[in-house]
């Protein structure tokens, strides 16, 4: 009977079965704080388990991803939206035998940072922070100093380069890919439950191209990356698909991103998110007891803003509610 370790023969099948052009575990670059390895888990399976098991991954339940805290049980929030990525991003991986755990460990921890109310809140927070405030950057930040989850290299180089592409890892850059096929399929699922649009809105030569239903769509973006990638040292989508999925984006910045049922709501969650910030900006001693050691160390905008991104939508809405609602006084 074999004495390798359940790490070890990870490592093993990895060598047999993966790509060349594949991040193996036994090769990253490291944490900060090196650790012991782990007997039954490869590195990036133990990235993959430090998020999962995170608070910021929990609260990603209570965020927005397009409709503002829908009540409806069916519309997606940020976590059912960083679970399709990780479907989406993980099945491409398989198909180039690339690494899974990488991949996947990447996908979930891509919208840690993300801002309560979506887009409208990282808008919020560039007006009254930092005009550089991104739900990106601050990802890294979740991981790095907020939670410190001492993630290896290659995850965080793959959560910070999610959105603007530059992944040094080809599983890196896999979850940019996914996370555009999944949020533009399932914005177009929650719109048309919404009653917003339908299938036949939208154009007739993008239907030709990537499918008339859900299911179809992902199936050709999908099968688009896979056929572009096969060989090489970079994740590419073919041609023809890339440019419809891009006039698909530009149909729904119209008829959903800026449609007034899906983002009414919007000015008045960013105008409720700059007054938090301010008010705990000028009382910080309010702030919970981890974020008042950020502003002593860093700075009170830091920490305000730290605080304010990482609330759900129902607990910013209930803070400002307690700060700034008058209570109907009921004495007899």
């Amino acid at each position: 009977m074999s004495d390798m370790t359940v790490r070890e023969m990870l490592y093993k099948n990895q060598r047999l079965f993966l790509s060349n052009r594949a991040a193996f575990d036994s090769e990253t670059k490291g944490r900060e704080y090196p650790v012991s390895p782990c007997s039954d888990r490869g590195e990036y399976q133990r990235d993959r388990d430090r998020i999962l098991h995170s608070k910021a991954f929990r609260r990603l339940s209570h965020k927005t991803q397009v409709f503002l805290s829908p009540e409806a049980d069916h519309y997606r929030t940020r976590l059912t939206h960083t679970l399709k990525v990780a479907q989406v991003a993980r099945t491409i991986a398989r198909s180039l035998r690339l690494n899974e755990d990488l991949t996947e460990a990447i996908a979930l921890g891509h919208d840690l940072g993300h801002t309560p109310f979506g887009h409208a809140g990282e808008r919020a927070l560039r007006r009254v922070y930092d005009s550089e405030f991104a739900h990106y950057k601050q990802s890294l930040r979740v991981v790095d100093k907020l939670e410190e989850l001492n993630l290896t290299w290659e995850v965080r180089d793959g959560i910070l380069h999610h959105t603007l592409g530059g992944a040094s890892t080809l599983e890196g850059q896999i979850v940019k890919e996914a996370d555009r096929i999944a949020y533009i399929n399932h914005d177009i699922d929650d719109a048309i439950r919404a009653e917003i649009l339908v299938e036949e809105d939208i154009p007739a030569e993008i239907r030709k191209t990537l499918g008339n239903d859900y299911s179809a769509r992902i199936k050709t973006m999908v099968g688009g990356v896979i056929s572009a990638s096969a060989e090489g040292d970079k994740i590419k989508i073919d041609a023809e698909i890339s440019a419809a999925i891009d006039e698909l984006y530009d149909f729904l910045n119209i008829a959903v991103y800026h449609n007034p049922i899906a983002k009414g709501q919007e000015d008045k969650a960013e105008k409720m998110l700059e007054k938090l910030y301010y008010y705990f900006y000028e009382h910080s001693d309010e702030l919970p007891s981890e974020y008042r050691k950020i502003a002593r160390i860093e700075s009170v905008g830091r920490a305000s803003a730290d605080y304010i991104s990482g609330m759900t939508d129902r607990y910013a809405i209930r803070t400002f509610r307690t700060l700034f609602i008058p209570e109907v006084w009921s004495g007899s």
